[in-house]
């Protein structure tokens, strides 16, 4: 009943009421009608208050019905499917969303139990959970909907009351997760494949790491071993130049801090060296280097650097002596340790060194290069003493030095102003008293110091190898000279230029061409040239000699041993050699009258030369005496200042002209 008609019925109460009270009000007293007055009264204020809350229910009625209609749209319009069930499962009520989700239509969802949408294998799980659970719950399990596959689901329920407090059903959620399921499952994948690709390119970051550390590693080796090369010798393993030279600057720098400090360079060369590698060829020329390296090391201190300039030169770095002693000590050791005979693949070999030594308290050095210099000073001094010995540098070496560079910067200078000159000597045969031929003789006419010997700059000249040009010169003019003299005098037969032929011009690899050239150009016959060579030629040169001289010979040149006896001779080389003439040096001549043992060394080697097939000429006669003597020991041919002092070309023309005899 509505509140309208409600309040139509409190009315027509009211009006029975009233009605009675005016058909007893005749018949009854004033206290009943008082009572009923007020009985009708509280009656309409009764009625009055309950037609108000008929009222305010009809209010909350119509809140109600409006709140339980947007109840009944958000139920039914959720995107996620809405089911109520009683206590035991069985559908109540179902949204749209869930008869979508099942299969089935709404109104034949109601009625039927839950469990029979739940996928096969999961309703075991799910009877279980809904005879155990009281409240809130929230699970996955497969949907199986009427018609399709099963999906995966999430499930969330709760628990239903009545206005007891007495449970009466479910309500329950259901989302269809199999969108969320396969994102998870291709993240997964995904995830899967991103950790097999960090997997990989982690494996690829691993190897590139060790790759490059490889590089690095490879790097720093090469490095290492390129710093090493730039300061090590490649053949001994000993410090270079480049090394030497900062440990000697340090050093120097060091003993300008300490006064009290002292230190030594020592520059060794060996002696004879190139025979060596010539003789036994240079694989075991290196394999001598580095045994002399290896002996350096032994013989010096920890403190000490033992260092290879180059080819046969070595530099030890003695630091913190006491004194000169220490040094000289040193230089002795190494030595006797160098004078062991060294084996090489079973052949002994023998060498010695000659040492210089530069001490630091010798001179205020500032420069490292001042101290190796003046070592190299002092060793090539020890070499012109002898070698095989040690020189301490003073500073007389240094003025020496200095006059030895100013005397090859002239040398040069006299080559390019033509000041060189030839002069000739006559050679005698003693057989007919006349002039055989001569010897060509250089001097150089020196702007300053007037006609200088070849004592006083041939050596200079072999050292500096300005000897190969000047050499070439020589013969040459005396080839000239010589082809001239027999052009002009037919009737006076000069038989023989003799002209000297040094170590160093020996040793050249085109001399054979350079006197064929000079032949053709001079037109001087073959046979009219000898060549003169020292003993030295034939030790030095070993087989090479042998081949170079028959060479010679074939050609028709004569060959001539000079300075005989002072050298090392060796008989059976002199034996196998084709020489023509053999010359007593002058030593042996000029006391051969008051001498009687050198007049028997001349006939011993007067005598040995004819038994070899070999003329002699003996040089450096000066008195009849001596001529005599030479007569009777059967002596071929003569030389000296007896006949004529060495003569320029024009001086040398009268002599010809005159044709003396002796």
């Amino acid at each position: 009943m509505n509140v309208d008609g409600f309040s139509q019925q409190i009315e027509e109460l009211c009006l029975q009421i009233q009605e009675l009270l005016q058909c007893n009000g005749s018949k009854a007293n004033s206290q009943s009608e008082e009572i009923l007055t007020e009985a009708f009264e509280k009656l309409h204020t009764a009625m009055e208050e309950l037609l108000i809350a008929s009222e305010e229910l009809e209010v909350t009625r119509a809140a109600v019905q409006k709140e339980r209609q947007r109840y009944q749209d958000l139920f039914e319009f959720a995107p996620d499917g809405y089911l109520v069930t009683n206590v035991v499962g069985t559908i109540q009520e179902a949204n749209h969303a869930a008869s979508t989700l099942l299969g089935v239509h709404q109104k034949y969802l109601v009625g039927k139990p839950l469990i029979i949408f739940i996928a096969q294998q999961d309703r075991q799980s799910f009877s279980l959970q809904m005879n155990n659970f009281q409240e809130l719950l929230n699970w996955e399990i497969n949907l199986q909907p009427r018609k399709g596959k099963p999906f995966p689901a999430t499930i969330r329920a709760s628990a239903v009351y009545d206005f007891q407090g007495k449970q009466v059903g479910w309500r329950w959620l259901l989302c269809n997760i199999s969108k969320h399921k396969q994102s998870e499952e291709m993240l997964h994948k995904a995830y899967g494949e991103l950790e097999i690709r960090v997997a990989e390119r982690t494996a690829e970051l691993v190897k590139a790491n060790q790759e490059l550390l490889t590089e690095i590693t490879e790097r720093k080796r090469v490095e290492s071993q390129l710093l090493h090369l730039a300061f090590h010798d490649a053949l001994t393993g000993l410090p270079n130049r480049a090394a030497f030279m900062n440990r000697l600057r340090r050093a120097i720098d060091y003993s300008k801090r300490h006064s009290d400090y002292l230190f030594a360079v020592l520059f060794i060369d060996l002696d004879r060296f190139k025979l060596i590698n010539d003789s036994l060829g240079h694989i075991k020329g290196d394999k001598f280097l580095l045994a002399i390296a290896n002996k350096l090391e032994v013989c010096v201190r920890s403190i000490d650097t033992a260092a290879r300039l180059g080819g046969d030169e070595f530099t030890i770095l003695l630091e913190g002596i006491q004194d000169v002693s220490d040094v000289i000590k040193a230089v002795e050791r190494i030595q006797q340790e160098l004078a062991l005979p060294f084996e090489l693949d079973g052949q002994e070999v023998f060498t010695t060194a000659s040492i210089g030594i530069a001490l630091s308290s010798t001179v205020d050095y500032e420069h490292p290069e001042e101290v190796l210099r003046d070592a190299d000073t002092a060793m090539y001094r020890a070499k012109v003493l002898g070698r095989a010995r040690y020189e301490l540098f003073n500073s007389d070496m240094y003025a020496n030095t200095l006059a030895k560079l100013q005397l090859e910067s002239e040398l040069r200078r006299a080559i390019e102003r033509e000041e060189f000159r030839v002069y000739y000597q006559p050679i005698v045969s003693l057989t007919s008293g006349s002039i055989l031929g001569f010897e060509a003789l250089l001097r150089w006419q020196h702007p300053e110091r007037g006609l200088l010997n070849p004592i006083d700059f041939i050596p200079l000249a072999e050292e500096t190898g300005l000897i190969f040009s000047i050499g070439n010169w020589v013969l040459h003019q005396a080839c000239h000279q010589m082809q001239a003299w027999r052009m002009c005098h037919h009737s006076n037969l000069l038989e023989k230029i003799s002209v000297n032929l040094s170590l160093k011009q020996f040793s050249q690899p085109d001399l054979i061409e350079q006197i064929g050239q000079i032949l053709r150009s001079t037109g001087l016959d073959a046979g009219t040239l000898v060549l003169e060579i020292t003993e030295s030629v034939i030790v030095e040169n070993g087989d090479k000699a042998t081949a170079l001289l028959l060479q010679l010979q074939e050609m028709g040149i004569e060959l001539s041993i000079d300075d005989f006896g002072t050298g090392y001779s060796s008989l059976s080389r002199l034996y196998n050699f084709p020489i023509s003439v053999l010359k007593i040096d002058r030593s042996f001549i000029s006391p051969m009258v008051s001498n009687s043992k050198n007049l028997e060394i001349i006939e011993i080697i007067i005598t040995l030369a004819h038994k070899l097939g070999v003329d002699v000429l003996a040089e450096g006669v000066e008195t009849k005496e001596q001529l005599a003597l030479l007569r009777k020991l059967n002596c071929e041919y003569a030389q000296g200042n007896f006949f004529s002092v060495p003569l320029n070309s024009s001086a040398a023309e009268p002599l010809i002209m005159t044709n003396p005899r002796w």
